[in-house]
């Protein structure tokens, strides 16, 4: 495969796998607007697990260990490292998210992540510590030639963005959508409307972090290799960054912001000049690059690239008065351009002379 193609191939399938990663984000934070610094965790979760369902049995002489080593299929190890990033959301949420909001919970979220982060590389028998995993199975590697399996992955995960990205506009769109969207608005409205908000928060919470895992699985299938170092803070920057610029609350500004952000913006600030520097120091020039075209999107486009599309209903009276005519109601309809373009909507008689 000619070096290009192979350069490209490797965007383009970054780009599909943080896809499914920011629309994860983007149902927590975007839909129900639980504020989850312990993301990347979730993600980590998911790619442990999987990974550790797929490979072979650990061999202590060659200077690995690690807990299951089970050799299943990709498919159900990939969903069982969904679930288990799902399990400890539960967990979390059950403990804190109906004792704490915003802020509060925000901070518990950074401690758990920090947590699991100093057992994964402390705890050498459980994913081999620092030094993690390597060598996890290709999926359906022998089933393709090499120089395609390339093209086969990134269909792979095409399938699976669409799959993500279909259920979300469903659920953005359905009842129970709606009803996040009212948490995320207004807690206390929600409530007295009758809606169980902290039921809507963890189950919204446990979505997201099940699309992490699967997400995480995929992503550490895809580089062969994982470890503590892989799952820092950064990286969650990096995924925060993306649903904020490409726009919250829309799935198709989530995955703008996956193309944007974690995979054309950082690889561009990697042509970046080096007057003879450390390496880390352009790796530090990266992250203040990104940082302040966050806060530029935050300053002057808040609602992201792709904002989300709001409907706002009010009646014209003075105009249906002046015209003795009954009231119809007015929808004015927030484009993503930010105008506002009122829609009167007639009734059936009306609209056929009668």
């Amino acid at each position: 495969m000619p070096q290009f193609t192979f350069y490209i191939l490797t965007l383009a399938t970054f780009a599909a796998i943080y896809g499914v990663l920011v629309i994860g984000l983007n149902i927590q934070w975007g839909f129900t607007g639980i504020l989850d610094f312990m993301y990347i965790a979730f993600v980590a979760v998911g790619g442990y697990i999987s990974s550790l369902m797929m490979m072979a049995p650990a061999q202590p002489g060659m200077g690995e260990t690690y807990i299951l080593g089970l050799n299943w299929p990709f498919i159900p190890s990939l969903l069982v490292g969904g679930l288990a990033a799902a399990l400890l959301a539960f967990i979390v949420g059950l403990l804190a998210l109906n004792r704490l909001r915003s802020d509060y919970f925000a901070i518990v979220t950074v401690s758990v992540s920090l947590v699991l982060w100093t057992i994964a590389g402390n705890d050498t028998p459980l994913v081999n510590g620092w030094d993690g995993i390597s060598g996890i199975p290709q999926p359906f590697a022998d089933s393709f030639d090499p120089s395609i399996y390339g093209f086969v992955f990134l269909i792979i995960c095409i399938i699976i963005l669409a799959i993500v990205y279909i259920f979300s506009e469903r659920l953005y769109r359905s009842p129970f959508g709606r009803a996040l969207r009212s948490v995320r608005e207004d807690e206390l409205v929600a409530e007295g409307l009758g809606k169980n908000v902290f039921a809507l928060r963890l189950k919204s919470f446990v979505i997201g972090a099940f699309i992490a895992g699967v997400g995480g699985g995929l992503l550490v299938t895809y580089v062969y290799a994982f470890n503590p170092s892989a799952w820092t803070s950064g990286e969650t920057f990096f995924i925060w960054a993306a649903l904020l610029l490409g726009g919250s609350a829309n799935n198709r500004g989530a995955m703008l912001g996956a193309l944007l952000v974690p995979v054309l913006f950082a690889e561009a600030t990697r042509f970046l000049p080096t007057f003879n520097v450390a390496p880390q120091v352009v790796d530090a020039i990266r992250y203040i690059a990104i940082g302040v075209l966050l806060l530029l999107t935050v300053r002057f486009r808040p609602q992201g690239i792709l904002a989300e599309r709001k409907f706002h209903i009010r009646r014209s009276l003075m105009a249906r008065a002046s015209a003795n005519l009954p009231l119809a109601p007015t929808i004015s309809v927030a484009t993503n351009e930010g105008n506002a373009q009122p829609i009167t909507l007639e009734e059936e008689g009306q609209n056929n002379g009668e």
